[in-house]
């Protein structure tokens, strides 16, 4: 009969029996990061219902300064799906309308990046083309109160064009009444 090692790791013969109910090497560590992480996560969605709360009681600087905070934490780096849609309210919360035009090209920028796949993840009928329309008319709008009426109108035909990519709901009938009424201010 051969001397055999238990299963634990120590030998038999050595005279050392390892606990095996303890954590393997580096659990703790693991454990810490895992929970560092949940913090990180908590803070941002605190970071985030501050901001949707602040902006729903008027207080603008707020929400902004909020949105913000969340847009430093989550990096030019970090989710594109976060990144657009906070980007897009980010722009809505400026009081400046150069400010506000530099976020509606950030939420663009990111929504060419998204994937239908990465949206879907959020809501399974989510279309990325059907954020277009919105995109495309907050820029239209940025570019009118710059005093730029012609970049304003390549925008707004941009919006135009995407408009199929539209559900039929009160958010794009919304939408579909915001072009008309861009589209007769820039006659």
């Amino acid at each position: 009969m051969s001397d055999m090692s238990d299963i634990s790791g120590g030998s038999a013969t050595g005279g050392g029996v390892t606990d095996v109910s303890a954590a393997p090497p580096g659990a703790d560590a693991f454990a810490a990061a895992a929970s560092a992480a949940d913090d990180r996560v908590l803070a941002r969605l605190t970071l985030g219902l501050e901001g949707v709360e602040a902006a729903q009681r008027g207080r603008t600087a707020q929400a902004r300064e909020s949105f913000e905070r969340l847009w430093d934490a989550l990096g030019e780096r970090g989710d594109v799906f976060h990144r657009c849609v906070l980007a897009h309210y980010l722009a809505d919360l400026q009081d400046d309308p150069r400010a506000e035009l530099e976020w509606d090209i950030r939420a663009l920028e990111a929504a060419d990046s998204l994937t239908a796949e990465r949206a879907q993840t959020y809501a399974s009928a989510l279309q990325v083309r059907a954020f277009y329309p919105s995109l495309h008319l907050n820029l239209a709008s940025d570019h009118l109160k710059l005093g730029e009426p012609e970049r304003a109108r390549e925008q707004l035909e941009r919006a135009v064009r995407s408009l199929d990519a539209l559900p039929e709901d009160a958010y794009s009938a919304g939408i579909r009444a915001a072009v008309d009424e861009l589209r007769r201010r820039l006659r």
